[in-house]
């Protein structure tokens, strides 16, 4: 079997094929429509929240979820280092500062310690700390029951960045429920897709009722063009929420097959000393991505080496994210850092884990890692 084998590619097929054709004969080509109101019950049915707003992305949902909660010039943004440059961008969007938090080494989620020490710091000199972003990394929850004490303790609201983790679950909770707000993303690579397109969800209808009318322009409810507000064009299209609706069926197929493949890198990497599989063990995780950590003083291989022989075979892998503290964008921002995030940037791999990874480009992976570790 040739051609590439990519990360975490989209995976659609007939079901959401009807999904679109159904809309586009409906007439319903446009932002908005009945596709885009049932898909928003749907994923809050799924979460089990009391609302959700469709969007165009996910960082648009984290955005209007700071400006909502206040975030704006002269406050400050707590957010993971380790995570995605958008979490960071979407507190630079409002005029907030983003301030960093290390990882815990074993799920790359925030530490809870670190960030009772960033809190103590901002408490201490007297900013105004508008919220906390707390990311669930690579489909596995933070750690909530500790993480939100310290955060109802220090009287700041949470954004849940549940941007990778839609179907997973802590403790029996879902994905998506403990923020104040919390984001979802359907991009391209994520565990579903609307192709691009994201959603805000919440018990608090007013704070969601606020994003609403954000996402819309900001149009006052007259009968003319009328702005109190600075607005943004952040709503989802009706074709596109057709498409996530047929992915959102589909959802627990598709983390089923990422559970197999976890479970077929896990058994592989078994045997080696100094890999690990990066947050495994969590049964509620929706296994979107599955990340290896390889201390090279065990293994006497690197993870860039693994990573560089499955590329000359055409298999796509790639580097855990680089931490916010490291990126030269935020070069001059604060930071709590315990050097689990570098390490983890250093040592960390992600490996093909879409749920378009059939049984024979899994074992062409599957082979070309078996190659590497007998010529080591």
């Amino acid at each position: 079997m040739t051609g590439r084998i990519y990360l975490s590619p989209p995976d659609v097929g007939p079901l959401e094929e009807s999904y679109v054709l159904r809309a586009i004969r409906s007439g319903w080509v446009a932002p908005l429509g009945p596709e885009v109101e049932a898909f928003e019950r749907e994923v809050a049915d799924r979460v089990g929240t009391a609302g959700a707003l469709a969007l165009n992305s996910g960082t648009s949902a984290l955005h209007l979820a700071l400006l909502a909660l206040g975030a704006g010039p002269g406050s400050v943004v707590v957010a993971p280092t380790m995570t995605f440059a958008a979490t960071a961008n979407a507190a630079v969007y409002t005029g907030a500062e983003p301030v960093f938090v290390d990882c815990d080494p074993a799920t790359g989620n925030m530490d809870v310690a670190a960030l009772a020490e960033m809190l103590g710091v901002l408490r201490r000199s007297g900013e105004k700390v508008a919220a906390v972003l707390i990311a669930d990394m690579f489909g596995t929850c933070a750690d909530y029951d500790a993480l939100l004490p310290v955060c109802e303790a220090a009287g700041v609201p949470v954004v849940e960045d549940a941007a990778q983790a839609l179907g997973a679950t802590y403790r029996g909770r879902p994905a998506a429920s403990f923020g104040r707000l919390s984001a979802l993303s359907f991009n391209g690579n994520k565990i579903i897709t609307t192709s691009g397109g994201g959603m805000l969800l919440s018990d608090d209808e007013a704070l969601l009722a606020r994003c609403r009318h954000l996402a819309t322009q900001a149009r006052e409810p007259v009968p003319h063009y009328e702005h109190v507000d600075v607005g943004y064009n952040y709503r989802l299209s009706n074709l596109l929420a057709a498409l996530g609706r047929a992915q959102l069926h589909r959802l627990d197929g598709m983390m089923r097959r990422r559970r197999l493949v976890r479970e077929r890198y896990a058994k592989l990497f078994s045997g080696v000393p100094g890999v690990r599989l990066l947050g495994d063990g969590d049964e509620g995780s929706n296994c979107w991505l599955t990340s290896i950590v390889v201390d090279p003083e065990r293994t006497g291989w690197a993870a860039a080496e693994l990573g560089a022989h499955l590329a000359a075979r055409d298999i796509e892998t790639r580097h855990v994210w680089k931490p916010m503290h490291r990126q030269p964008v935020f070069a001059g921002c604060r930071s709590v850092v315990t050097g689990a995030s570098d390490r983890l940037f250093a040592q960390g791999l992600t490996l093909p884990s879409g749920s378009v990874l059939d049984d024979g480009r899994l074992a062409r992976v599957i082979g070309a890692v078996e190659q590497f570790l007998d010529a080591r």
